[in-house]
């Protein structure tokens, strides 16, 4: 996916507020990703569609490119810490297994945790039931063994009429996100604060709530400027080149754990085309192969 002449301009003004964004947030405990980590990214609608443009994990990788370390996006759009959006044809609850089964079955040694968004519009009432749950998904994820990191929400934005003016949650949504920076606290765990980001002069998002290509560019860069990553001096064709081999590899792992058709491949019609489940694994040795063109890439 190219993101053109739009992206470079969100880009520029990305650059105008990572001076004030990291004076914010430089109280922040930044994390590092060593080598062969395999991170998880576990999450809602943002982490979902950070696996289609690619340039979070683009800027994590690029920041340590002497260092092999796994990327597997097991965002889901709408979700929350319950898992409502798992279940599909089951209870939320059943999701919630599904989703820590995959994640022990990764094996993952990062676990990166972006939820807080779709619950803040439980409100006030809703803040403590959040929390406790989200202490509970650090708890059953705890057997891992991996390190947590945790990603708040962004700022919502007003976006143009028609559309609904987002940025009124964000009131309440600012309490969701100091609820979180408490719980990371508590956890020692390090935090990339995208709530600390100042508003834009123009929006970041295409409708108030969700990125585009553009949006992902200038949070990626935020990201590189709150943490401090390590630059090693690779071009942007450089660094395109590898994002685009990112979104392939993660629209074929998309693939392998989202089946189009899941419910007759696992699902509670499993008994009618079961028998084609054996393909999914397939994918693997697709995105292995792509994995290791990116490791020879980001070492050139």
């Amino acid at each position: 996916m190219i993101c053109g002449r739009s992206c470079g301009r969100v880009v520029w003004l990305a650059g105008m507020i990572l001076t004030q964004f990291a004076g914010l947030a430089s109280g922040a405990e930044r994390f590092e990703l060593k080598d062969k980590d395999r991170v998880v990214l576990l999450g809602a609608t943002f982490i979902e569609r950070e696996g289609q443009f690619g340039y979070i994990e683009t800027a994590l990788t690029m920041a340590w490119p002497d260092r092999k370390v796994m990327f597997r996006n097991l965002g889901w759009s709408g979700d929350t810490v319950w898992a409502d959006s798992r279940g599909i044809f089951d209870p939320p609850q059943v999701g919630y297994q599904r989703m820590m089964d995959l994640v022990k079955e990764l094996k993952p040694t990062v676990i990166l945790l972006g939820y807080g968004q779709n619950e803040s519009y439980a409100g006030d009432a809703g803040l403590e039931p959040f929390i406790r749950q989200y202490e509970k998904l650090c708890d059953d994820l705890q057997p891992t063994g991996a390190r947590l990191v945790f990603l708040t929400p962004t700022r919502l934005e007003k976006p143009a009429p028609p559309l609904p003016d987002a940025s009124r949650q964000n009131a309440m949504l600012a309490r969701y996100v100091e609820a979180i920076r408490q719980l990371a606290a508590r956890r020692q765990a390090p935090i990339i604060d995208l709530f600390a980001i100042p508003p834009a002069a123009k929006n970041l998002t295409e409708n108030g709530m969700h990125f585009g290509p553009g949006g992902y560019a200038a949070v990626a860069q935020a990201i590189r400027s709150q943490q401090k990553l390590p630059t090693r001096g690779f071009t942007s064709a450089q660094e395109e080149q590898i994002r685009h081999l990112i979104v392939e590899k993660n629209r074929l792992f998309f693939y392998r754990w989202r089946p189009q058709n899941i419910t007759y491949l696992t699902g509670f019609r499993k008994h009618e085309q079961g028998n084609n489940a054996v393909e999914i694994a397939q994918f693997d040795p697709l995105v292995e192969q792509i994995e290791l063109r990116i490791d020879e890439l980001k070492k050139q």
